[in-house]
């Protein structure tokens, strides 16, 4: 099938279009490695693997180092892991930013550091019909994580000031990329991934989701309405009680519906007529499950959200590299074979 990006937009605002889109928000390089048959190198080998698999889009993030004074990162946490905020920051004591003090030595990045090249060159590169998906996200993660959960959960009662000033420069950061999302030529779709949930619950209460995270969501909804373009949103877990607010930020999709989480038919009945779902394909059963239960559960997913249209065959949250790669391929398929109207 040829990529049709106006095809994914008309899933993306609730429309039924002539087959059920995929789509995915992270895909390990590994696994495009193993489906193009070669390392992938560049933004050509990228493009390539996207369209051969079936997606309308390539999902496009600007090159960033939020950390670039290289702060509690050893040279071999800078080497080895991926990013730049070294996975142990993520901790549940105290993280590097504890007092003011600590937040006037950070050295953060300024919007101008951002590199956009990769969205110049992917011109050059797109089939006719494929699109670019501007992505970041975080905001409200990167806050806690810099302070740790167990600083930050202190400082909602003991420094709350301290919390909204560093809630204030990340955001101020992020939404500068989705400015430039918004007003490029070249991306068709914004995508913002913030976790807020697990499987059993919030992670914080909505109050403090209503200071430091929902506003921010509201402004980058706020350009997508502006420039005309969908915004999806990602965030893992239960969301009963914040779907209202979800919608009333200008969120047009929902990733990934978490199948432990959230069952895929009840949110589309109580949501589905102002929300796309993607997603919900678990990625327990697409490691270690079997190809007929991924195929299966297509199959289900398509009959329970794309009736109607508004839903897209995706994993329930990612593709990592320890994913069953002929399952990966047996999603691939079945949505093509299950999705075509």
């Amino acid at each position: 099938m040829r990529p049709n990006i106006e095809e994914l937009i008309k899933t993306l605002k609730r429309q039924k279009g002539q087959y059920v889109p995929l789509a995915e928000l992270g895909i390990h390089p590994k696994i495009k490695e193993k489906f193009i048959g070669r390392p992938i190198k560049d933004i050509k080998d990228e493009v390539e693997f996207w369209h051969k698999a079936g997606y309308d889009y390539i999902k496009l993030q600007p090159a960033v180092d939020f950390n670039p004074a290289k702060i509690n990162v050893s040279e071999k946490d800078a080497s080895e892991k991926e990013g730049t905020l070294a996975y142990d920051w993520a901790n549940e004591g105290q993280g590097i930013i504890a007092s003011f003090d600590d937040f006037e030595r950070y050295v953060f990045p300024e919007p101008s550091d951002f590199d956009y090249s990769a969205f110049e060159k992917v011109k050059d590169y797109l089939p006719e019909g494929m699109g670019v998906i501007g992505q970041y996200g975080d905001i409200f993660t990167m806050t806690w994580e810099m302070m740790g959960m167990e600083g930050f959960s202190m400082a909602l009662f003991e420094n709350p000031d301290l919390i909204k000033a560093l809630n204030d420069r990340l955001g101020e950061l992020v939404v500068s990329m989705f400015e430039y999302f918004a007003q490029s030529d070249v991306v068709d779709a914004l995508w913002y991934s913030d976790d807020i949930a697990f499987s059993t619950g919030l992670l914080m209460s909505p109050d403090v989701l209503h200071s430091y995270f929902f506003p921010w969501l509201k402004k980058i909804g706020d350009l997508a309405r502006a420039y005309d373009k969908p915004l999806i949103y990602h965030t893992d877990g239960v969301l009963w009680d914040v779907f209202e607010d979800i919608i009333a930020c200008g969120v047009d999709a929902l990733h990934p519906i978490e199948p432990k989480a959230m069952d895929l038919a009840e949110v589309k009945r109580r949501y589905g007529d102002r929300l796309c779902l993607i997603g919900a394909v678990d990625v327990d059963m697409l490691c270690r499950g079997s190809k007929e239960q991924v195929e299966a559960q297509v199959k289900h997913n398509i009959e329970v959200a794309a009736y109607n249209g508004g839903y897209c065959v995706g994993s329930g949250n990612s593709i990592p590299d320890y994913v069953n790669f002929e399952n990966y391929l047996a999603l691939l398929e079945a949505a093509k074979k299950y999705g075509e109207k």
